[in-house]
Formats: structure tokens, C-alpha cells, sequence
């Protein structure tokens, strides 16, 4: 059946919903003490590498690095989420450890990452998060990977280069905050200009990220930060967002043709990846093992996204809805897809 015919299971979403009411708090002590470990980690790692003089070393804290810095930045779909009174300041701190130096600040995907969980948008052309990869030719797929490793370049340039310019140059300012200011993989997307205090904030925490960026820009090449260490940093950088790109390549089943989907729908559309695999901890972490789940119930906090599914799973019969968006393991869903994709050629 197409995507877009399946109706809501309404039982499941009742269960869903009620047996998870006690689970809506976030803990700050769990977020504050995840980001901050995942952030020592990651730049612990980047430094040793960049310092280290053995190749084979530096490649090894390179990944440590890349794994550390991309449960790190994986806080920024939190903060998207979250009510900001419910966990005073760690936009804030996110921003500051992570957003500004990766050069990822939490406005690219606030404003953006919510339509993607709205019913009438879900898998349409105005889902700035969808596109119908299972259905598209199969040299999409390594070139949707590809293209992700020229991310580190492209944000260094949007906010050394870009962003200076654009205060000067009203056009390209427009231009720049419709293309090229959102975390989304839908090349039609354009986002609006935000608003009133979100706009205050956008331009504050702009100007820092364009501030550190031309500072890096020029620390380089003024030899203050060797090119070695720099050409590490860049790699450690762009491998956070390969990694970051397998993991939207599975983290929905990508089926939909652009019309408006139920939840059930959208439910089934996405994954969960859930213990016992252990794997997914490492290219799924924050939650995001648990990803059709959170479209479920997209309010939870990612810590109380492993107990929500063991008691949904329990108190549902195996036969439900709610199982088949379950899946093994990260070479399933990766075959699964490029299967589709060999389909779609003809």
C-alpha cells in the first residue's frame, strides 16, 4: 500500500501516548553532563591527534574525535525540540562548545527541523528533511554521501566568507539566510527569515560563529595553526558529517512520493534501531536509534526514549504496528535502500 494510504493506528497511538505521560521531563543533569563528557572527549581527542606524531595514532584519535564530537553535536536536535525554560541556558552552552566552533549554531536547524515533524509537510516537497531516496537512481546514494564531506569547507566559507559579505551586500544576505543557513538535504528548501527574538538571536550567535571562522581563516594562514593540524581538524570535521549523513540515509525509509502522510504513515516511513544491537549507540546516539519513535512522540526527552520503547513494545502485541519499524542494524537498512534504488532504475 502507498505510504500516503495508510491510516492512523489509533490504538497505538493511544498506548503510545499513555503509557509514556511520566517520561516528558527532561533531566538537565543527564544533557549537562552528556554534552560537556562528549565535548572533552571530541576536542581531548582532535588536540592529541593533532599533536600526536605518529600516523597511525593520529588516525586512532581521529575516530575517538569524530565519535565524540558527533554525539556532541547530536544535541542540536534536543535543543530544537526542547522548551528552553525547561533547561535554562543549555542552548547557551551547546552553542558555545559546540554550535560556534563547529560552525553549526543552533539556529540552522531551529525553525527548520520542526517542519519536518509537521503532518502536512512529512515527505512532501516543503519537508526541508525528505527527499524520496529509495526512489531515486542508485548514484544518488554515494553521491548523497560524498557530498557531506565537503561540508566542513562549505560551512568555513559560508561563515568566514559568506556572512562578512552578506552584512554588506543586502542581496547575497538574503540569499544567504534562504540557502544556505539550514541544516536540511532538500535542495527546494527555502527557509524564512525569522522573526522578533529569534532573530536577535540568530544574529548574535551569528556573529560569533563569523568571528570564530574568520579568526581560524586567518590564524592559518598566518601559520599560527599549522596546516597539519589544521588539514586534521578539517578531516576529523568532515568525517563527523559523513557519519552524520550514513545515519540520515537509514534513519528513514525514504518511500514516499510527496504526498501528505498519517502518523502512522510517517511512523512507519522511519527506523528504530534498539538494543540488543549495540552498534547504534555509536552512529545513532542521543536517541536517534530510536528516530520513528521520536516522530511518535517527538516532545520526549532522548533519555527516555529506551524506557518508552521497551514499555510500548511490551504492551503491544508482537504483531502491531508499532514493531515493524524496527529494524537490525545499520548493512540492513543501507541494502534495504540500495535495493529500492536498483528498483527504481528501471
Amino acid at each position: 500500500m502507498p505510504a500516503h494510504r495508510i491510516a492512523d493506528d489509533k490504538a497505538m497511538l493511544r498506548a503510545a501516548a499513555e503509557l509514556t505521560r511520566d517520561l516528558t521531563a527532561p533531566r538537565p543533569g543527564i544533557y549537562w553532563a552528556d554534552l560537556i563528557g562528549s565535548a572533552l572527549i571530541g576536542y581531548g581527542a582532535l588536540v592529541a591527534a593533532a599533536l600526536v606524531p605518529s600516523a597511525g595514532w593520529a588516525v586512532a584519535l581521529g575516530i575517538v574525535s569524530i565519535l565524540g564530537l558527533y554525539r556532541a553535536m547530536s544535541f542540536i536536535h534536543e535543543v530544537s525540540h526542547m522548551k528552553h525554560s525547561a533547561l535554562p541556558r543549555f542552548r547557551d552552552g551547546w552553542n558555545v562548545l559546540v554550535g560556534v566552533p563547529m560552525l553549526i549554531p543552533s539556529f540552522m536547524y531551529e525553525g527548520v527541523h520542526n517542519l519536518h515533524h509537521a503532518k502536512t509537510r512529512y515527505g512532501t516537497s516543503e519537508d526541508p528533511e525528505y527527499l524520496p531516496l529509495a526512489l531515486m537512481k542508485p548514484w544518488t546514494l554515494p553521491l548523497f554521501i560524498l557530498v557531506s564531506a565537503l561540508a566542513a569547507v562549505a560551512l568555513l566559507f559560508r561563515y568566514g566568507v559568506l556572512g562578512p559579505l552578506s552584512a554588506v551586500v543586502p542581496g547575497l544576505r538574503r540569499v544567504v539566510m534562504e540557502r544556505y543557513s539550514a541544516l536540511a538535504i532538500n535542495p527546494q528548501f527555502r527557509r524564512r527569515a525569522p522573526e522578533g527574538e529569534a532573530r536577535l538571536y540568530w544574529n548574535r550567535v551569528e556573529v560569533a560563529a563569523a568571528t570564530w571562522a574568520v579568526a581560524v581563516i586567518a590564524m592559518v594562514a598566518t601559520g599560527v595553526i599549522p596546516l597539519r593540524a589544521f588539514g586534521i581538524a578539517m578531516a576529523i570535521a568532515s568525517g563527523v558529517a559523513v557519519l552524520n549523513q550514513v545515519r540520515t540515509l537509514v534513519a528513514h525509509l525514504w518511500e514516499n512520493e510527496g504526498e501528505p502522510m498519517s502518523v502512522t504513515a510517517q511512523y512507519l516511513d522511519s527506523v528504530n534501531v534498539p538494543p540488543p544491537t549495540l552498534l547504534p549507540a555509536l552512529w545513532a546516539p542521543v536517541g536517534l536509534r530510536y528516530h520513528a519513535l521520536h516522530h511518535l512522540l517527538p516532545s520526549l526527552p532522548y533519555h527516555a526514549l529506551g524506557e518508552a520503547h521497551r514499555r510500548i513494545e511490551a504492551a503491544l502485541e508482537p504483531g502491531s504496528v508499532y514493531h515493524k519499524a524496527s529494524y537490525a542494524g545499520l548493512p540492513g537498512l543501507v541494502s534495504r535502500i540500495v535495493r529500492s534504488t536498483m528498483g527504481a532504475r528501471a
